[in-house]
């Protein structure tokens, strides 16, 4: 397997990442989210909480890869993921929600990119929608160790609660559930201001929550590397639209559709970009922006608030344009 238009497989060094599963079963989770059951061709280890798998599937007639986090660990190779059907989707979450008993994936072996450490007094783990889904097995595990846990769950209503029912019987008192259609709403530093001051905070949702979290975490005086965090997808502040990519470098001018990513659309144009991750963590495809007539809508958890303020970098998997045209240099490979 090769590298594909979309970053989808990465380089032939890696193919042993690679592998097959079988859909067991799929149900309705909660609104708009569905549990697909999956079972791996062949023995792999059980993940540690927090894991993901990166699965290829076909959106809008291309290959393109996703990631999903493991939610349950069912054993001899069997787990199930958690997917949520996205209205400003790529394509990937509608690929998903089709997909029925007896299909075949191919996808990657389980990574641990998001690390639960056990050792740490006490953990606060914070999600926003279905960025719930890696933190409901380091819930588990933490709860079956006996060390102090506890879990702050926003979402838009309980309707969009995705495991409400497991986690409240699993946290009792230690789950606090913020309903937006209720009045509720996560607040920080007060989300945090019980936690002994090196607790671990794990934080999995929508940028925006990552941002004010981080922000009133760095203004707490708190040590940055106990605020750990995971993207769940390229949700970014504004909805995509479609906007021109220009790399005068190599004299291209290129549009970027509304449902694909700068990253893809230079690659099928033939430009060397390196990339890995493709959800705004590893920071392997970012390039220079040399004029950008518009906003960027930067969705990557990569650069750093004053880069993003900056203006002179962007991270082509996840992040975009928001009108206009945007101008890119590239390295020289």
């Amino acid at each position: 397997m090769t590298r594909s238009s979309s970053g989808l497989l990465a380089s032939p060094g890696r193919r042993s990442r690679w592998t097959s599963a079988t859909v067991v079963s799929v149900g309705d989770a909660a609104r708009d989210i569905r549990r697909i059951e999956l079972q791996y061709d062949g023995e792999v280890a059980r993940p540690e909480p927090g894991s993901h798998v990166d699965v290829v599937v076909t959106a809008r007639d291309r290959p393109e890869r996703r990631s999903y986090s493991v939610v349950e660990w069912l054993g001899a190779g069997r787990f199930a993921i958690a997917v949520k059907r996205l209205p400003d989707s790529r394509g990937g979450s509608a690929a998903m929600h089709a997909l029925g008993a007896g299909d075949r994936l191919t996808l990657s072996r389980p990574e641990h990119l998001f690390r639960l450490v056990y050792e740490a007094p006490a953990h606060l783990l914070v999600a926003g929608g279905i960025g719930i889904t890696p933190l409901v097995g380091m819930a588990r595990a933490l709860v079956a160790r006996g060390g102090p846990v506890r879990l702050l769950y926003a979402v838009r209503s309980r309707r969009d609660a995705v495991f409400l029912d497991e986690l409240t019987a699993l946290l009792g008192s230690r789950l606090q559930l913020h309903c937006s259609s209720e009045g509720s709403r996560l607040a920080f530093p007060e989300a945090f201001a019980d936690l002994p001051p090196d607790g671990l905070a794990y934080v999995c949702g929508p940028l925006p929550l990552q941002d004010a979290m981080r922000a009133a975490w760095t203004a707490a005086g708190r040590e940055p590397r106990n605020l750990r965090s995971e993207t769940f997808g390229s949700s970014g502040r504004f909805p995509a639209e479609p906007f021109t990519v220009r790399v005068p470098r190599l004299g291209l001018e290129l549009e970027v559709p509304a449902e694909r990513s700068v990253l893809a659309v230079l690659e099928d144009a033939g430009v060397d970009v390196i990339a890995e991750c493709l959800r705004g963590e590893c920071g392997l495809c970012v390039l220079p922006v040399l004029e950008a007539d518009g906003v960027l809508d930067h969705r990557d958890v990569f650069l750093g608030a004053e880069q993003k303020r900056a203006g002179t970098a962007l991270c082509t998997c996840v992040s975009r344009a928001v009108g206009g045209a945007l101008t890119l240099d590239t390295f020289d490979r």
